[in-house]
């Protein structure tokens, strides 16, 4: 007798039990694996020039996207980026100051369980977010380390060119767009 039959749910006949437990660990469709295909920046030919005239501090996505192919991460699309990475961490720098403080004004008793719970609740998920925001935080700090030392940019496993559209999306991205998808593929079918 497989070990799978003698599970037993007390509100279920062994027979259905069995067949509910066999659906639940059922394999997915092999199709699911396949991942998506990449979509391509819209580039816009009246912009591709504007760069040149403009300071790092005036340029807007658009425009960083419609430059050439061959200014790949020249000295602007740099500070651009560098520029983008400064002005989230202070963002979340900010957040975090807020948080301190929302958490502090929140200390009053509250004599309800259910007003309670519900204001433990808030302050759970806000510290869950300020933990993921610490973790960009590091990543937000390895991107402007990597700009400085002229790696930004490019990928870590393949050394191509990430993509000014990826880039912008998640400045912090290490792999490019085929190289993540394919780690993500691998953590699927093997785990971490």
């Amino acid at each position: 007798m497989s070990r799978l039959s003698q599970l037993t749910v007390p509100s279920m006949p062994q027979s259905v039990a069995s067949t509910a437990a066999k659906s639940s660990f059922s394999q997915a469709p092999s199709n699911a694996l396949v991942p998506p295909p990449p979509v391509a920046v819209k580039k816009d030919p009246k912009l591709a020039n504007n760069w040149k005239t403009k300071s790092v501090d005036e340029l807007s996505d658009a425009e960083v996207i419609a430059m050439p192919d061959t200014e790949y991460m020249n000295e602007k699309q740099m500070a651009f980026f560098r520029l983008k990475l400064v002005e989230l961490k202070r963002g979340i720098l900010e957040n975090a100051g807020e948080t301190t403080e929302h958490l502090r004004e929140d200390t009053v008793v509250v004599p309800d369980p259910a007003d309670r719970a519900t204001i433990e609740e808030e302050h759970a998920l806000e510290l869950r977010t300020r933990d993921r925001e610490r973790k960009l935080l590091k990543k937000i700090e390895q991107s402007i380390q990597r700009i400085d030392a002229g790696d930004y940019g490019y990928c870590d496993e393949t050394g191509e060119p990430i993509g000014v559209g990826r880039l912008l999306a998640r400045p912090t991205a290490t792999l490019s767009l085929e190289a993540q998808q394919r780690r993500e593929l691998k953590q699927k079918m093997f785990g971490d």
